[in-house]
């Protein structure tokens, strides 16, 4: 039985290997591996595909948010509020610094964290907020903006979303493979359009130097690669074809009848599908008979940051964020990449079927 990936990265570079194999030797041959003249280039080209006066490759998305809340100087005694329901280097990055992540409830209409409860949770220590623009579905930006405290748009499955990046006062990028767009190995990125911000990072990112001679912090060393920065420029220039491939995909998916079965993500235009995460009671039967049918699918954060061991001393129990609980509960994904066949997701819509029919049977 073949089986169906939950995503295909490979369908989309295999058409540019040669190019990625050409580029490959032009950096060997030119012998410069670190902030190299991609590097530099790969900046420049994605502050203009962003909207925004800088950016900063960085050596993956976890580096690109601390070196942002370093270079914002929060830390301990801070509080900078995040959603609960997402990937643990949102709440990592912050707890790194040494100060407190506070966790807001989502909106379970988008799975995106719910301005009402963020504004509750605002207190006299609040330094910033962090947004997350999940599964590719860009956050309630203007009404967040509109509370008056920094944002801090954790965009790392977001690259490419209209209005993503134009509106916080700093976004961060990760690159990992399975990102829209992605490098092969790691890779990161710092985008704002405050100058002194970018500076700051920039340097944070080279040990707190301009030139590795004068040192004016204690930074790190977070830098992305030159064949990283080089595979990028190329996959920069596909990424709004591979995200409009993205929704094309998800629009299928709901002609084809699956949202009669499960609740489907909410659509919006500026969603671009980093993965198509669906809600049901019946996840669990429904993911059974597609991993019996060789068919991937995955669950997101079925534990909540709030009830994760490691972040245990902020002294939450279940049930104090009953949304985010809800949806950890009941998310699940199916295959999805820009080019997906049409046959294989009719056969993964065939599957869900069965598997609702059988549990409604039961």
């Amino acid at each position: 039985m073949q089986t169906i990936p939950l995503v295909d990265v490979k369908a989309q570079y295999a058409p540019l290997i040669p190019e990625l194999e050409a580029r490959f030797r032009e950096v060997l041959d030119g012998g410069k591996f670190i902030r190299g003249p991609h590097y530099w280039s790969f900046q420049e080209e994605a502050a203009a595909k962003l909207g925004v006066a800088r950016t900063i490759g960085v050596a993956n998305g976890t580096d690109a948010l601390v070196l942002v809340l370093d270079a914002m100087e929060i830390g301990p005694g801070d509080e900078v509020i995040c959603p609960a329901f997402t990937f643990y280097a949102t709440a990592e990055s912050i707890a790194r610094r040494g100060a407190t992540p506070v966790f807001a409830d989502v909106d379970p209409a988008t799975m995106n964290v719910d301005v009402g409860d963020v504004s509750a949770k605002i207190t006299p220590r609040t330094r910033a907020l962090m947004p997350v623009h999940l599964f590719g579905r860009p956050a309630p930006m203007e009404e967040l903006v509109e509370l008056g405290l920094p944002v801090i748009e954790d965009a790392a499955q977001a690259f490419g979303a209209p209005g993503v990046a134009t509106l916080g006062a700093v976004s961060t990028y990760s690159f990992f493979p399975t990102k829209n767009l992605f490098c092969l190995g790691d890779g990161g990125l710092v985008a704002t359009s405050d100058v002194a911000l970018a500076d700051r990072v920039q340097m944070l990112s080279f040990h707190g130097s301009r030139d590795k001679m004068d040192f004016d912090f204690v930074g790190y060393n977070s830098r992305l690669d030159e064949l990283q920065a080089t595979f990028l420029r190329l996959f920069l220039t596909h990424v709004d074809d591979w995200n409009r491939g993205r929704r094309e995909a998800a629009a299928r998916y709901a002609e084809l009848g699956l949202g009669e079965l499960v609740e489907l993500p909410q659509d919006d235009p500026a969603h671009i599908y980093h993965l198509f995460v669906c809600r049901s009671p019946e996840r669990d039967a429904i993911r059974a008979a597609l991993t019996e049918a060789g068919i991937a699918s995955a669950t997101y954060y079925t534990t909540p940051l709030h009830l994760q061991q490691a972040l245990r001393f902020l002294g939450h129990e279940p049930g104090s964020l009953p949304e985010t609980e809800r949806v950890a509960l009941e998310n699940f994904s199916v295959p999805l990449w820009p080019g997906i066949p049409v046959e294989t997701q009719e056969r993964v819509v065939d599957v869900v079927r069965s598997a609702v029919g059988a549990v409604t049977r039961a």
